[in-house]
């Protein structure tokens, strides 16, 4: 029983990361309609940089995290006026063969740059061990899953209230309607890609801080993919609920099923949970079922 809430907490919590990093790609697709197959890419280079920026460099944590930031809205930018834009009105297989080409190129620039295959994040979040009933957990999943949950809502009253988060959600049903309020849609697409870019800095953080650098992080965003699809390609709201339940089914099955099958199990998890999904729900949990004529 200590170990079955061991494994549930520590599930959640790092679910709660996988749902931050989803929400980029949700994010994108309801704005512009494309797959962005490069987010687990994007989640190592910004892990790297931030290696760079607080151990390299040797910058204080605040300046340190400012400057991720701004890397990654910097990133965004780029990925959409010179990869994508040029692409607009292209078919979407194109788009996506065009993200996937993206996530060699940057996990190329990695090797290059950060030859390492491991390196240990500086604490960025306290150490500090808790314990909740039985279990015992360090301070570390807790705010990870409360800095998720904080991102999550201040994102969802940007969309809900603000002028240009109105306009994104728009984008996403009526491209000329938003065009004929006078809002350039290509602004739109770069505003998505560069909050994408954001959420996986950050969730990449939490994440190196938790269980150091690796190139396993690729595999974290291959995760988040698997939380998108649980939840839906177009929903918030299932993002955030699908990625706990991720979490705790990776988490809860390394823990039961390694001792009968090989210590592997909890990457295959996630996977098995999206071909489910795709026979039993092919629109996920909140997914909206579309028709389109052919």
């Amino acid at each position: 029983m200590n170990e079955l809430l061991q494994f549930v907490i520590t599930g959640l919590t790092v679910g709660m990361v996988y749902s931050l990093i989803a929400l980029g790609f949700v994010l994108v697709w309801k704005s512009s309609g494309v797959a962005n197959l490069a987010l687990g890419q994007m989640v190592l280079i910004s892990s790297w940089f931030a290696y760079s920026m607080l151990a390299q460099v040797g910058l204080p944590t605040w300046l340190g995290l400012i400057m991720v930031v701004v890397f990654a809205l910097a990133l965004g930018w780029i990925i959409e006026r010179f990869i994508l834009r040029p692409l607009i009105a292209q078919p979407i297989l194109s788009l996506i063969t065009v993200t996937l080409g993206l996530a060699f190129f940057l996990e190329g620039l990695v090797s290059f740059i950060w030859p390492k295959s491991v390196a240990a994040l500086p604490h960025v979040l306290p150490q500090q061990v808790i314990h909740i009933g039985t279990a015992v957990v360090s301070m570390e999943y807790l705010l990870a899953a409360a800095i998720s949950l904080a991102l999550f809502i201040l994102l969802s009253l940007y969309f809900k209230y603000s002028r240009m988060g109105i306009a994104m959600r728009a984008t996403a049903d009526d491209q000329l309607a938003v065009q004929a309020c006078g809002i350039p849609v290509t602004k739109i697409f770069s505003r998505s890609w560069m909050f994408a870019c954001v959420l996986a800095a950050i969730g990449g953080i939490l994440m190196s801080s938790i269980g150091g650098i690796t190139y396993g992080l690729v595999h974290t965003g291959l995760k988040a993919f698997s939380v998108v699809i649980l939840g839906g390609l177009n929903s918030f709201l299932g993002a955030m609920i699908a990625g706990p339940i991720i979490g705790l089914a990776e988490n809860v099955g390394d823990g039961y099923l390694t001792p009968l099958t090989w210590p592997g199990v909890k990457d295959v998890i996630p996977f098995i949970i999206i071909i489910i999904v795709m026979f039993i729900k092919p629109y996920g949990l909140f997914g909206e079922e579309r028709i389109e004529r052919i």
